[in-house]
Order: structure tokens, then sequence, then C-alpha cells
């Protein structure tokens, strides 16, 4: 397996700070539904223009299947809008063209918090006119491009957060939460070249919402806006600052890490115990690696109440509201969501499949762990889904830090974000 993505593939998805308080307050002033416009019959010859954020080897598989669908469809041509890997600045960019009207691009990329904000502007076209069939989706992400009973943006690729161990280490993954702080203490001190028991982002952005919400899963707790402040995530939030300071198998220093720190960490045999995203399979696979694939393991967080849960990430795939391409657009969006390309896709560069169809042993044979991840695709959690995510996420963003960072007691740091964030709901 190769090409998969890195830690500045990660970077794009959650650099999102500003631009999502700027992009929700712009939605709130547009307000209101999709405008569509007539659209160009998907037989006559056109030019379909698809926004996307994808460089290196995700822009090269986009442009290959851009092309092989041109054969297909000779009359109908793809434009690449190659964006930046910034997220702040993509949203910029998507931003203007939205705000001004434009017609293009017709086909967005999505990361799996936007749909609900973009929707409630009118900036994306509700879709359930094309009748998908939502069912041949992993439901977690099917849930993220729903917005007051109607979907906008469908799953292009998925990725799901959990657990990766060192098989080597530990034969056998942990059954509870408790488990994990005794085999990771115990790896710790039999094992001299391990410098922490457990690795995790949390540093303050959007990346330490979804690390908090896998550690939620080994708890049963959930990240619901209208009631945050339960026995399950004082639990959660508890357990995750104790990591650091009471059994002390995470460093200090993970109040500054994001991703690709956490995959460094792992891939480079400093822990038997890490949170992170796919992505850390490829890096495994190149060569530097002190950590073969074969000796990692990718599970759910340890469950206290045996409910498995992944927290979702990923990209989506929605039609500007105003584009006058929707037709040809649309048939664009299905072949990139056909199980086969998608699959072509996951070998080239590591992004996982959103269609269960596309697990099968074609793509084992290539990639053996997309075994693991279809086991956790199958049970991811989406972050909040309303046009107000961007002001929950920095309060959500400022309970973690002030946590991790022991500044403030979990108990007291929960307390006021489900204060700020229940009017929200």
């Amino acid at each position: 397996m190769h090409g998969a993505q890195g830690p500045g593939y990660r970077a794009r998805r959650w650099r999102l700070g500003g631009a999502l308080a700027a992009m929700a307050l712009v939605a709130a002033a547009c307000g209101g539904g999709s405008t569509t416009s007539s659209s160009t019959p998907a037989n006559a010859n056109q030019t379909v223009v698809f926004a996307s954020a994808g460089l290196g080897t995700e822009g090269q598989a986009t442009q290959a299947a851009a092309n092989d669908f041109q054969k297909l469809h000779p009359n109908i041509h793809i434009q690449l809008l190659a964006l930046s890997s910034n997220s702040t600045q993509f949203l910029q960019q998507i931003q203007q063209r939205f705000i001004a009207g434009s017609s293009t691009p017709d086909v967005i990329e999505s990361d799996v918090t936007y749909p609900a904000t973009f929707a409630k502007a009118g900036w994306i076209a509700p879709l359930d006119k094309y009748g998908t069939d939502l069912s041949t989706f992993f439901p977690g992400q099917v849930k993220a491009g729903q917005y007051q009973g109607k979907t906008y943006a469908i799953p292009w690729f998925i990725n799901p957060e959990g657990l990766f161990y060192r098989t080597d280490l530990v034969p056998t993954p942990p059954t509870s939460p408790s488990q994990l702080v005794q085999m990771a203490q115990a790896a710790t001190q039999s094992n001299p070249s391990l410098k922490e028991g457990l690795a995790f982002p949390a540093d303050k952005y959007e990346g330490a919402i979804t690390a908090f919400m896998v550690f939620e899963g080994g708890f049963g707790g959930q990240l619901n806006p209208s009631n945050l402040n339960t026995p399950q995530n004082q639990q959660a939030l508890q357990y995750e600052h104790d990591t650091i300071y009471s059994s002390h198998i995470a460093p200090q220093a993970v109040t500054g890490w994001q991703e690709g720190e956490v995959q460094q960490a792992f891939t480079s045999g400093q822990t038997p115990f890490a949170i992170d995203y796919p992505f850390v399979f490829g890096a495994a696979a190149k060569p530097g690696s002190a950590v073969p694939v074969s000796k990692i393991g990718f599970t759910s967080f340890p469950s206290s109440t045996g409910t498995q849960q992944a927290a979702l990430g990923g990209e989506m795939l929605a039609l500007n509201a105003k584009s006058s391409h929707q037709a040809a657009a649309w048939q664009f969006i299905q072949y990139l969501e056909s199980p086969q390309v998608e699959q072509q896709r996951a070998i080239a560069t590591g992004d996982p499949p959103a269609e269960p169809a596309s697990y099968n042993q074609a793509l084992f044979a290539q990639a053996p762990y997309f075994q693991q991840v279809e086991t956790l695709a199958k049970v991811v959690v989406p972050r909040p889904v309303t046009p107000n995510y961007p002001q929950i996420s920095t309060n959500l963003q400022t309970m973690i830090s002030s946590t991790v960072s022991n500044l403030t007691s979990p108990n007291s740091a929960l307390s006021t974000a489900a204060g700020q964030v229940k009017p929200l709901a």
C-alpha cells in the first residue's frame, strides 16, 4: 500500500478555528434554503468544475478518475479546481465563490462538518431528488450530510479515528479503559525504548474534539450539545486528564500534539498505544518506520459498556445550488462514488472508501489493514450536525485544552462548556 495520507493531509482537515466561525456568521446572514438553477441536460456538451483540496497522490487519483469519466462521457469535460490544502484558506476560497453567487464550482469537496452550515446558507443543493440509496454508505457518515430532513452531501471517503496498538507488545487489545492503563504501564516498564504508553492529539484545535470522542466511546458518552454534562462524559474527560497527571501513561507534551506528532510517536516506536486515523498505516509502510504494518492493530477504544464507537472524519461531495450543470455534475459524483473507483482511490492514496461494497478481497489483498478500518467505519459517530457547530467547536476546544493543560478541573470545564453549547444545540 503506498501514497497514504500523511500529517500534511490531516492538517488541512483540522486547522479550522476562526474560518469556521466566520463561515457560520456568513451563513446566518445569508439564511434560507437552497436555490437551484436550471440544469443543462446531462447529454449536452458542457464543463463541470470540481473544487477539491487533494494534493500529491490524492490530486493525481482525482485527475485519473476524471479522465476515466470523460472517456465514458465525452460530452462532459471535468475541470479540476485545486484549492488550498490549508482548511482556513480552503474555506475562504469556497466562501468567496458562494457569496459572489458563482455557479462554479459545480461539485464541492466538503469536510464532514461543513454540510449543515453550507445548507443553511443556501449554498448547496439538496440531493434527495436524485434518489440516492443512502443504505450503500456507512450510516454514521450519512448523518453528517443531512440537514432538516434533507440530504445535502454524500460520503466520498471515510476516516474513522480509533486506537492503534503494537501487536508485538500488546498481543490482544485491552477490553476496558482501566486495562489499557495497566497494559501501557506494563509495556513501558518492560521496554526501555518506549517513551510513553499512550499518544493522542490534545492541541487546542478540532482534532482534540474527535480524540475526546474516542475516549468517550470507552464510557458510553455522547457529544450532545443539548446534554453535554453527563456522568459518562465526566468520566471520559477525567480519564483523559488522568492519563497525563495520574496514571502518567501520556506525556504532557500531548497538549501540543496534532495527528502528525501522534503518528510520528507511534511509527517511530515510542509508544504501544495511539489515538489517530488510518493514515498511520500508510506512514508505517514507508521506509524508515520502526513499526511495520504487520505489527499494528487498529480498533475502537476499549469500552466499559461493550459498545464500540469511533470518531468520524472524512470528506463528502456536494452540489453548488447555483450550478447550471447539476445533472452532469451528479453523474460525475455517482462515478466517483462507484465501488470500483473508490477502491482504486483507496489503493492509490489510502483514502478509505465510503461504501461497504468497496471492502472486499481485492482491496484486502492490496492492503490488508482495510479490514480493520472497515470494522471501525461501521461504528463511526459524527460531531454535532448543526450549522452552529463552529461555535460549539470553539467551546469544546477550550474545554479540552483547559483540562489537559491542568488549568481547570474536568468537571468544572465540562460544566462551563455545557452551559455555552446548550443554546447552540
